[in-house]
């Protein structure tokens, strides 16, 4: 097994912590990263840091190290990592929207257009430079609107313009064009082009996006969860598209807000994904609402679905999502991007509570220690949304708004009573295992 010892490191902002019970003790772990998640497994109970040179059984690795260790180590069966190995299937750009329009083609095919429909959630996206000629046909039935190009692998809003003219990517265009003539020089960066969301739901003239966490522990069968915290980011700069350059306008990412000169830390950029629900129930009406979550569930199973039969499923891995999501001024849900690491350093006292409690939940749904049964619908803050299929709400809701969505046991944006229901859950000591 892979040896090594992380460093210790202290987050600015306090934590919280469950003492409910004693675990099984004598679980080793090892964490690659220096925020949040080192601070909660540093104080579970139980828990101690593997030595330099000694084993470990759970590893919160970075991707880094997955892609140059996984295929050269061997794991006991109780072993844990937080990553599958192709877990890129998903969260590259590109091949995201390449396994969604291949899933799409499927539902079509098996289901008719009314299911395949279903995956009509990502704006109109294009692999360059492999679909440059497509974009170009594409862009040119198109006049006036405005696109977004995205660097497939980057993050925090590295790398990302908007364009309406297609001299304004040229230079791009030449340098893949000189790349693909000059064998030794480095190839250019993959992009995608897509189509931008011009009329994007603003709240106090701003835009915004929501970070959703979903994490998913097997693949085969598909068995995932969705949080019930996340938050909304909001741009700096009152929305307007007569300025395509202002990344302050345009990208919601808190690293790119935060550089803005007019940035306040104290209030920061972000909502509760509570506080927003609250605010579209009063503003549209509960119906609405429940209609613009259950899309959401679509959306998070579909993009699941859509990578199940190429995601490298293995027993000891599993994976917290961060998904990206956009709503459009008429409550219509856009998937922007999946990341395999989401942010985890916080931002704010608030910000850091809530990747505290949604990493020690994470850990609870992993259950290094054997506490649970297998059976749970709900764990902390997760509840269970797919297990080889849809998981139904406890109090047995059907879907009334006639939409054809299952109604998954989901409750994103709702009270997060997780300290009640963990005491609930863990009280009775151990589960035993079937």
């Amino acid at each position: 097994m892979s040896r090594g010892k992380a460093a210790a490191h202290r987050a600015p902002y306090g934590h919280q912590k469950l003492r409910d019970r004693e675990p099984r003790a004598g679980v080793r772990y090892k964490c690659a990263l220096l925020n949040t998640i080192a601070d909660v497994l540093q104080q579970r109970p139980g828990w101690v840091e593997a030595k330099e040179d000694g084993e470990w059984d759970f590893y919160w690795c970075d991707v880094t190290w997955l892609r140059e260790n996984f295929d050269h180590i061997y794991m006991d069966e109780h072993v844990r990592i937080c990553h599958y190995r192709n877990h890129y299937e998903l969260t590259r750009k590109n091949y995201m929207v390449k396994n969604l329009k291949r899933f799409r083609k499927h539902l079509e095919r098996e289901s008719g257009r009314p299911e395949a429909a279903k995956c009509d959630f990502f704006p109109k996206t294009f692999d360059l430079p492999s679909e440059y000629h497509l974009f170009v046909e594409e862009f040119r039935r198109s006049p006036g609107i405005t696109w977004i190009m995205k660097p497939v692998a980057r993050s925090q809003g590295r790398g990302i313009f908007l364009f309406r003219k297609l001299k304004d990517i040229m230079d791009w265009k030449k340098d893949a064009a000189r790349s693909d003539e000059t064998k030794d020089e480095i190839p250019v960066e993959n992009y995608v082009a897509q189509r931008y969301i011009e009329n994007p739901y603003l709240i106090g003239g701003r835009k915004f996006d929501l970070r959703v966490y979903v994490l998913v522990t097997s693949y085969v069968p598909l068995r995932a969860w969705l949080y019930r915290d996340g938050f909304a980011r909001f741009s700096n700069t009152r929305f307007t598209l007569s300025s395509i350059d202002d990344q302050y306008i345009h990208l919601t990412n808190v690293a790119v807000q935060k550089t803005a000169p007019d940035y306040d830390p104290e209030k920061g950029c972000k909502w509760m994904i509570q506080q927003l629900r609250q605010f579209l129930t009063a503003r549209h009406g509960p119906e609405a609402v429940t209609a613009l979550f259950q899309n959401m569930d679509n959306i998070f199973i579909k993009s699941l679905q859509s990578v199940q039969k190429v995601i490298i499923n293995d027993k000891h891995c599993f994976e917290l999502y961060g998904y990206d999501i956009l709503l459009d001024e008429d409550l219509k849900p856009w998937l922007l991007e999946v990341n395999a690491s989401p942010s985890l350093t916080a931002s704010s006292q608030e910000d850091y509570e809530l990747k505290y409690r949604l990493l020690e939940d994470t850990l609870h749904v992993v259950d290094m220690e054997g506490r649970l049964s297998g059976k749970e619908k709900r764990v902390g803050g997760f509840d269970l949304m797919w297990n080889d299929g849809p998981v139904s709400r406890p109090d047995g809701q059907h879907d009334t708004l006639g939409s054809g969505f299952f109604v998954a046991n989901t409750h994103l944006g709702c009270v997060n009573d997780r300290q009640k229901q963990l005491r609930q859950l863990l009280k009775s000591g151990p589960a035993k295992k079937p």
